[in-house]
């Protein structure tokens, strides 16, 4: 989440208009995350996220992130549900953006989970993977494997400016993604974005999982290998397998790996660390003057890439 377009308050109540939520009392923006312009909004009916939406979000793929989130609600997974118009709209325009008005919810995220938390994580992420099994919205990863390479080439010239051998580095790496990439493992709905960031907790215990607008149609494995990345490396960058183990633990109780994804694990994981490592780099290079967080750190997934580039097997991962 963050802020790149501005919205007065006179401007939010011509928006809201439109909508049964009564008058506004509290409405500020929230300065985290890249890729939207997120508000905390508060009137007499409750309290709202207002989400307009910016870069890496298309408007012909929004009928598939909020009708997904609908889908999970109704499923019984916590995640912000679209508060519909009086027209029955789920998006609106506002000042220039397609944007929507999302229930907020409660809890706070981990800036240090312990291992539990990551059991529990994975748990969350077992469960998201089987209520999508029913949704019949389909939506292709646009950050999936296909889209590396052009990644690659547009931060081609800038990327040793960040790192000496980053360039080197990505183009070995693509090589031998591109030559060994599984296709044949089973697929499904997936977060593609479950950071810790992502995750509530209220009582130690996940209270809701939020931002969907990476979700798409991909390898469940694969989904598993991001939050790998995300949940499972120290702030000084050491893997820790414990947490590793209590994840894929946490994620086994609803699903079970098969023997092909637990073999493709270790590449899966080195495919998630690049593609982190290529959109924090694109953004780096790139930086919005406009947005009021900073871009985050590639070379922090430059060394998980290395890391994962020394495993062999997934019992490396705690499996």
């Amino acid at each position: 989440m963050a802020v790149y377009t501005d919205v007065s308050f006179e401007e939010l109540e011509v928006f809201l208009t439109a909508y049964d939520l009564g008058e506004p009392h509290v409405f500020k923006g929230i300065a985290e995350g890249v890729s939207n312009s997120n508000y905390y909004l508060q009137t007499e009916k409750g309290a709202y996220i207002l989400t307009l939406y910016e870069m890496r979000v298309e408007a012909a793929d929004l009928p598939f992130y909020l009708g997904l989130m609908e889908h999970l609600a109704g499923a019984g997974i916590r995640c912000p549900t679209p508060v519909r118009a009086r027209n029955g709209e789920v998006t609106g325009l506002l000042n220039g953006r397609h944007a929507a008005i999302l229930t907020f919810l409660d809890g706070v995220s981990l800036r240090r989970p312990t291992a539990e938390h990551c059991q529990q994580a994975g748990l969350a992420l077992a469960g998201l993977h089987k209520a999508g099994q029913s949704f019949t919205g389909t939506r292709k990863n646009a950050l999936g494997l296909v889209s590396w390479r052009k990644l690659a080439d547009d931060c081609a010239a800038g990327a040793d400016s960040v790192a000496d051998g980053m360039r080197a580095l990505i183009d070995e790496e693509l090589a031998a993604l591109e030559a060994a990439w599984p296709a044949a493992l089973p697929q499904g709905i997936i977060h593609a974005d479950l950071f810790p960031d992502n995750v509530l907790f209220v009582n130690d215990r996940v209270s809701g999982i939020i931002d969907f607008y990476f979700a798409c149609n991909d390898a469940l494995a694969y989904d598993l290998a991001v939050t790998l990345n995300a949940w499972c490396f120290e702030p000084d960058g050491a893997f820790n397998v414990t947490k590793a183990r209590a994840l894929t633990a946490g994620y086994q109780q609803k699903l079970a790996l098969s023997s092909d994804e637990k073999a493709a694990l270790p590449l899966l994981c080195r495919g998630a660390a690049i593609r982190f490592l290529l959109t924090r780099l694109y953004d780096w290079i790139n930086r919005n003057p406009a947005a009021l967080v900073r871009p985050k750190d590639p070379r922090e997934f430059a060394r998980r890439l290395r890391f994962h580039r020394t495993i062999k097997n997934a019992e490396a991962y705690g499996l």
